[in-house]
């Protein structure tokens, strides 16, 4: 069956190897199938938002040969829909306001359990709010990483789902966006592997469908850690794609070719593209 992937990135700086590795994963994994591929940008924290970082990750993107089936989705822009969703939440008695600090949470190693807030409610500043983890297991099995499983109360906690400066949270909007756009299945970054059980938490809390998943080996330096935006990776280069695209495939496992356009590159590895060989595990060092 034809699948409808995605890429995610978050305009907080220029693409880097890591996410190319994401980007390019989700592209072959779609197109694998016959189906989509589609692109949204996370840009709902303005405060982490880099000036012109979205139109340079897009046109880099563009510039490495992949172009999206739709125009892409501005998480910006859907504000009106994360708070449809979190009505229904509110309504269903699935969420609480919670003042809570860190300090506060300290003993519990940051964890918050009780299902409602044990801070004072004070006038001095708006509540977050949580949703309220159940002492259940969610399982599912990842394509890539095999079968996983989360206690969501033990594991997690109530986490937040909107903050106090009324910010939706990541999980909230990326099942709402996901669901938007039809997409089936999700292929991204292993640090986002634990992520995921909330995330299906809530898509049943919220009538939405379950999707697949694959959670890819995160790319490492030298000295073991992951590349990112946050701690100054270098950025790919769009006047020369063709290296680091050939880093990506093979960091991938998919064979390369000798091809002097992104394109054809891209169509070779397409060819000989098999999503069960995928290699497995946390993360694996760049070369």
């Amino acid at each position: 069956m034809s699948c409808r992937g995605r890429f995610a990135p978050s305009p907080s700086g220029p693409l880097h190897f890591g996410s190319l590795v994401a980007a390019v994963g989700s592209w072959l994994c779609a197109r694998h199938t016959g189906g989509q591929w589609l692109l949204r940008m996370e840009d709902l924290d303005p405060p982490r938002e880099v000036p012109g970082a979205a139109a340079n990750i897009l046109a880099t993107l563009d510039a490495f040969g992949m172009r999206a089936d739709a125009p892409v989705l501005y998480q910006s822009q859907r504000r009106a829909a994360y708070d449809a969703a979190f009505a229904v939440l509110r309504v269903d008695d699935h969420v609480f306001p919670c003042w809570c600090s860190r300090s506060d949470l300290a003993a519990t190693h940051g964890l918050h359990r009780d299902g409602r807030c044990v801070t004072p409610p004070t006038t001095d500043r708006p509540p977050a709010w949580r949703l309220r983890a159940p002492d259940i297991d969610v399982a599912f099995e990842d394509a890539v990483q095999g079968a996983y499983r989360q206690n969501l109360r033990e594991d997690v906690g109530d986490f937040v789902i909107r903050r106090a400066k009324g910010i939706y949270a990541y999980q909230l909007a990326c099942v709402v966006d996901d669901a938007f756009q039809g997409i089936t299945e999700v292929v991204r970054g292993n640090d986002l592997l634990d992520a995921t059980p909330r995330q299906i938490w809530l898509q049943r809390l919220l009538g939405l469908p379950t999707l697949r998943y694959r959670h890819l080996p995160l790319a490492l330096d030298a000295q073991g850690s992951k590349l990112s935006k946050s701690d100054g990776a270098c950025p790919v280069d769009a006047a020369r794609p063709l290296p680091a695209l050939r880093r990506a495939l093979g960091f991938l496992g998919v064979p390369a070719s000798d091809a002097e356009q992104p394109a054809e590159l891209l169509a070779h590895a397409l060819a000989h593209f098999d999503p069960a060989r995928l290699p497995r595990g946390a993360g694996r060092h760049v070369t």
